[in-house]
């Protein structure tokens, strides 16, 4: 029988982070946590990672595709806010947004991690950008850096 798994530690790694600005003040500490994540504990150099703003959460899949296509980069972490107005339209942009990254990240082989709350309100979202209920940046940033790793020794089993 034969298993793969990895750590956690991808110091060699190129990572590109895409951030939506609308709802920065959450963004900006889902980034935060990311960002110690990939250094501390995965000791990732700061000039292999590449951070990438855009307007909001539904432009991401866009800049993820750009990226993907170019095969300079081990995985992709997406950070953004999406929180529950007074209509369903948050219900659509959480659905595209993620369907997107998921189609891309199978077309091209390369992890995308979401660092993207959907919540119902504000409060949700402070408690998931680094108080009560952890970070999910920093989620994100672990489970990239797990599946980089994953991805680099399943190379070595498969080969195309």
């Amino acid at each position: 029988m034969n298993i793969i798994q990895s750590g956690i530690t991808a110091e060699n790694s190129s990572i590109a982070i895409i951030i939506a600005r609308f709802n920065e003040f959450i963004n900006k500490n889902l980034l935060l946590g990311a960002l110690d994540t990939l250094k501390r504990i995965g000791q990732v150099h700061e000039e292999n990672i590449l951070k990438i703003y855009v307007p909001g959460t539904y432009e991401i899949p866009t800049i993820a595709s750009y990226i993907a296509k170019s095969g300079k980069y081990d995985a992709i972490i997406a950070i953004g806010t999406i929180i529950k107005g007074q209509t369903d339209h948050f219900k659509y942009i959480a659905n595209d947004t993620s369907s997107s990254l998921s189609r891309i990240s199978t077309q091209y082989f390369l992890p995308i991690t979401l660092g993207i709350l959907t919540t119902k309100n504000i409060e949700q979202s402070i408690e998931r950008s680094g108080t009560k209920m952890g970070n999910k940046g920093s989620d994100a940033a672990l489970a990239a850096l797990e599946m980089i790793n994953v991805m680099k020794k399943l190379k070595k089993v498969i080969y195309y």
